[in-house]
């Protein structure tokens, strides 16, 4: 019998003009979890940040593989999809996904990095001409729509009707998974109810007495409220807590000068100062503590927080941005703005309450599976498929 060549995968061209840490993981998973599509990938270097938004489309110009056809674009929120359907035809027909990691209408307005209009508007632009827009959260979700609406009340005219309606109904929530690897791996995770740690095959004495182990993993930036965590760990030195500190995440030239503070005032209690050294070691890191704790002032999923849960921790999270829709509200302490000293005693006190002996007096690892690679996986090839069905 004649051999039946093997049908054709859908081949999707996949865009990442900033490839940040989280985008990076994003899109190395959702390559290796959906093999029934042909992935093609373009993406530039996580730096320049406003020439990156404002000038991918011309970076990639004579990019040959925006020459070819595709049954589907899938671009990160940094892409200026407009211009590359302007300046590429062949694509202006071929549908499209935004995928929105963050939106420019939410970040710190002190930020003197975004502190042009540029940036929302190659948002604004991209998600007009995409078919679906997708959001890592919902916080994600109605801070875009509402720096939209705010940015149409400012503009003097030729706002077209309905045009926030119509980006408001192509738009869904669709988190980043967590690598599974972190959430099924049970190496590390503590036993409260006999005060064990295991490791592998082994098992290691964790009495009571025990510092209690807080981990920080942001960036070292002030958009994560280094000046916040200082005030915390000083209100829980305060209270005579028995803690260690592991604070992890990613530094740049310019070091918040909170983060040096707490590096020489809580030497004594630093297991970790710095960027892990391989993912594994970070996840390693995850395991081994008690609590993870954020000071972020502005969050558009929580990554971070939701991988150290997934590997063990309880969350100690700020009541505001993203957190309120992922924990329940014993995890959340308020938010008062700029009262940071205020702040820092809410969230000791919670944290303080992790540290008591009595196991029926704390806060229980609440369940991310949800947020999983593997509950995720078939929910990302069913829009990927209906997209390019023409069903987005």
């Amino acid at each position: 019998m004649p051999k039946t060549s093997a049908p054709r995968k859908p081949r999707i061209l996949l865009l990442s003009a900033y490839d940040a840490g989280s985008h990076r993981r994003w899109r190395e998973q959702l390559v290796l979890s959906q093999p029934e599509f042909e992935w093609h990938v373009l993406s530039l270097s996580p730096r320049f940040f406003r020439w990156r938004i404002r000038g991918n489309a011309l970076t990639w110009l004579n990019e040959p593989l925006l020459k070819e056809s595709w049954d589907l674009l899938l671009v990160t929120s940094m892409v200026d999809l407009a211009s590359i359907r302007g300046f590429h035809p062949n694509l202006a027909a071929t549908p499209a996904l935004l995928y929105m990691h963050e939106n420019q209408f939410a970040y710190p307005a002190s930020d003197a990095q975004h502190n042009s209009i540029d940036p929302q508007m190659v948002n604004l632009y991209s998600a007009i001409a995409a078919e679906a827009v997708l959001f890592n959260s919902d916080w994600n979700r109605r801070s875009f729509l509402d720096g939209i609406e705010k940015l149409f009340r400012r503009l003097p005219d030729g706002i077209p009707e309905g045009t926030l309606e119509r980006i408001a109904a192509k738009s869904r929530v669709l988190p980043v998974p967590i690598d599974d690897h972190v959430l099924l791996n049970e190496a590390g995770r503590r036993n409260p109810e006999v005060g064990e740690r295991l490791w592998g095959n082994g098992i290691e004495s964790w009495p009571c007495s025990s510092p209690l182990r807080i981990v920080w993993a942001a960036r070292w930036e002030y958009d994560k409220g280094p000046d916040r965590l200082i005030a915390i760990l000083q209100e829980l030195d305060r209270r005579a807590v028995n803690f260690q500190v592991c604070i992890l995440g990613e530094s740049f030239r310019k070091v918040p000068e909170a983060m040096m503070t707490i590096q020489q005032q809580f030497a004594h209690r630093l297991v970790q100062f710095g960027y892990a050294s391989s993912r594994t070691e970070y996840y390693e890191w995850l395991e081994s503590a008690d609590v993870i704790l954020s000071t972020a002032l502005h969050e558009f999923q929580g990554l971070a927080v939701l991988e150290a849960v997934a590997a063990g921790c309880v969350p100690i999270v700020p009541e505001r941005e993203v957190y309120p829709e992922l924990f329940a509200p014993e995890y959340l302490y308020p938010d008062c703005g700029d009262d940071i000293p205020d702040e820092a005693v809410h969230a000791a006190a919670l944290i303080e309450s992790q540290a008591v002996e009595s196991h029926r007096d704390r806060l229980m690892v609440p369940d991310v599976k949800r947020f999983s690679r593997r509950a995720l996986k078939p929910i990302y090839k069913a829009l990927l498929s209906g997209a390019i069905a023409g069903n987005a």
